[in-house]
């Protein structure tokens, strides 16, 4: 029997639930507000000196015009005072105004007769005259959003994803031959190629990060991106292995994974091509682009290895090298038109947790049964190892 009483009873239990999960933080909220108070308990420290930081996050080039985007990444408010340029002081106009505040963005243009290829030195300073400074290598006009820049752009996803990554999946009537310790030898070898690929990807997002300052915690972003990426396709490839019926299936969802993974990697390999023009390094870009064409065609083999015993559709190979190939073009757009470098250290993380997640699928649902073979250790250890050199060597190429 339900008394009246009850409902009553059930709020007043509820209402108490919340007040004790609200009283902590209440409570702490009050203790900061006492340290604080008390200026650190009495100890009244201060810094010796200010503790400024200017992160410069893009520089676009215009003709006779120079603009600067800049986050104050300081702990306090920072006042800009004065512009050199090569050393010569000059004018400015900045938005909103001269003071940031902390972790505030602003824009600082110059009008400024720079020359076609050549080198500059920018410092800026703050009003406690501490400079920040910041260079452009070779001096050319930054490419803007255009009909005809993104068509570029594409372009050079194509030449850097998608079409060595189809080339690679070429390869597929002449493996269907081999015996399984050769297999076993092609798995392990893409099994090294992917864990190469993530620490890789991993170095580049740790460095760039660096680069963010103490405020950002690049190395933060970094470990969010690879674990979170790592825990997601885990989640995803459960669903499809259990939606998945029959060893075949199962194979093709292992290819689309190892698809997924490889793209996400090439969408950091985009971005940095795309900075690379973004900045006016064509030269660089060049040799980016020529370096991963070299490298993405052994990408496109590690993607058909799960599926050669099987005889798939020429539709769905052809989706399986757009998946693994076409986020290069993303990343090359984000890379010339939009670069961020927290964004660029989030899309290399993701990059990295993805091969990785997709090198232990591949060992524990092809290569790890097949240890128990005679000679089989050898033949994985083989394996693994020509394909880190393999990247190791096209790596040199490369930078």
């Amino acid at each position: 029997m339900t008394t009246a009483g009850a409902p009553l009873s059930s709020q007043k239990s509820a209402l108490t639930r919340i007040l004790l999960l609200v009283l902590p933080a209440l409570l702490l909220a009050g203790v900061i507000a006492l340290f604080v108070y008390t200026d650190g308990a009495g100890l009244n420290v201060a810094p010796a000196a200010p503790i400024e930081r200017l992160q410069f996050e893009r520089t676009i080039l215009r003709p006779g015009q120079i603009e600067l985007h800049v986050r104050n990444t300081s702990p306090q408010a920072i006042r800009i005072a004065q512009i050199s340029i090569n050393e010569a002081t000059w004018p400015y106009t900045m938005t909103p105004g001269p003071l940031l505040p902390r972790l505030g963005s602003a824009v600082i243009v110059l009008d400024y007769p720079w020359v076609q290829a050549e080198a500059y030195e920018i410092t800026v300073f703050s009003g406690n005259s501490i400079p920040f400074n910041t260079s452009i290598p070779v001096a050319t006009v930054t490419a803007t959003a255009s009909a005809g820049t993104l068509w570029s752009f594409t372009l050079i996803g194509i030449y850097v994803g998608i079409i060595p990554v189809l080339l690679g999946m070429c390869w597929l009537p002449a493996l269907k031959s081999l015996g399984p310790r050769s297999m076993t030898f092609l798995m392990s070898a893409t099994v090294g190629l992917l864990l190469y690929l993530g620490m890789d990807a991993t170095t580049e997002a740790l460095e760039l990060g660096g680069d963010l300052g103490e405020t950002f915690q690049g190395t933060g972003i970094v470990g969010i991106g690879i674990v979170g990426t790592v825990l997601l396709l885990e989640a995803v490839s459960r669903q499809q292995t259990s939606i998945a019926r029959g060893e075949g299936a199962q194979r093709m969802a292992l290819a689309r994974m190892i698809a997924v993974g490889i793209g996400l990697h090439n969408l950091g390999e985009g971005l940095a091509i795309g900075a690379a023009y973004a900045v006016g390094a064509a030269a660089l870009g060049t040799f980016l682009v020529v370096g991963f064409i070299i490298q993405n065609i052994t990408e496109g083999l590690g993607i058909i290895v799960p599926i050669l015993k099987d005889k798939p559709a020429l539709r769905s190979l052809a989706l399986l090298g757009l998946v693994g190939g076409g986020p290069a073009i993303v990343g090359a757009w984000i890379g010339g038109l939009v670069y961020s470098q927290p964004l660029s250290v989030l899309f290399l993380a993701i990059g990295a947790g993805a091969v990785f997640q997709v090198a232990f699928q591949i060992g524990s649902q092809l290569i790890w049964k097949e240890l128990s073979k005679p000679r089989a250790p050898a033949t994985v250890f083989a394996g693994v190892f020509t394909g880190m050199l393999m990247l190791y060597f096209t790596g040199i190429v490369i930078k």
